[in-house]
């Protein structure tokens, strides 16, 4: 059943979209200087729980808004507050490593990658980026709405460090709806030939890391992209990590050091030719 945009909206406001796990309910706006920005209540201000690294981290030294370089997808903001877990005290300079698949399911920087397993992504860095939070404890980042690959449901990947420290390596996850909606309808998600194996319910590394609601980010709609924001709790100290690392760092990463690319101008509607 072909699942319209709005019905995947009406998901995200039951929280049933999520099987067994909706995203964060109680967002509210709160002023901040001379901007609004998207907080958690108090309330939920709780441990994020740890995930694991996954097999195709490196560091390509980018501290960058904007990690797309290009890549085609339905626009994706990323909104996150890192703070104490517990009394909710943001925490600033915090460092942000954030990675993810494309829309066919491709990491940078790695070979093997693509459904049939014979593209090299090596000395590539799109869909990655490193940023640190200001004195409310908050990151941005500009990226696309990430694609799934065979064994996972959607994610996004992000290490946090204090003080050269990791403090905590974990997965944000999406509304199940809201990503068949967008693989069925958006190009270039829906020109994959295979069709998607694992969702929220069934996925392995959601289901062992807990499956509740922490990690799970609360989406927006707005007029060209999609917000998802998601308050982050960590610990002052530094994780004991038993984390699958999977090969070392591709040959040849980027140079560090570098700026990334100017923001995008905003494309105009979200998926061209489909009605809300």
């Amino acid at each position: 059943m072909l699942i319209t945009r709005r019905q995947a909206l009406a998901g995200l406001a039951t929280g049933t979209a999520a099987a067994g796990a909706g995203p964060n309910p109680l967002l509210a706006e709160a002023a901040l200087g001379s901007r609004n920005v998207a907080l958690l209540s108090n309330a939920l201000c709780v441990l994020t729980p740890r995930a694991e690294e996954g097999p195709f981290y490196f560091d390509p030294k980018l501290k960058r808004e904007d990690i797309t370089e290009g890549r085609k997808g339905v626009p994706l903001k990323l909104l996150l507050q890192i703070v104490k877990a517990g009394s909710c005290a943001p925490i600033a300079d915090a460092r942000i490593d954030v990675w993810h698949a494309d829309a066919f399911g491709k990491y940078s920087g790695y070979s093997g990658q693509s459904d049939s397993g014979n593209v090299s992504t090596k000395g590539q860095s799109f869909l990655r980026g490193t940023q640190f939070t200001d004195a409310a404890g908050l990151v941005h980042f500009s990226t696309i709405y990430p694609g799934w690959y065979e064994g996972r449901t959607p994610h996004v990947h992000l290490k946090i460090f204090l003080a050269e420290k990791t403090v905590l390596t974990s997965q944000l996850y999406f509304p199940d709806a809201l990503s068949e909606f967008i693989y069925q309808n958006a190009a270039p998600y829906n020109r994959r030939k295979r069709r998607r194996d694992t969702s929220n319910g069934n996925d392995g590394v959601l289901s062992d890391s807990g499956g509740g609601h922490e990690s799970f980010c609360s989406i927006k709609e707005e007029a060209d992209h999609y917000q998802a924001s998601l308050v982050i709790g960590v610990k002052d100290e530094a994780e004991v990590s038993r984390d699958f690392r999977g090969p070392p760092p591709p040959d040849g990463p980027p140079p560090g050091g570098r700026e990334g690319p100017p923001l995008q101008r905003p494309r105009t509607g979200l998926i061209p030719g489909v009605k809300s």
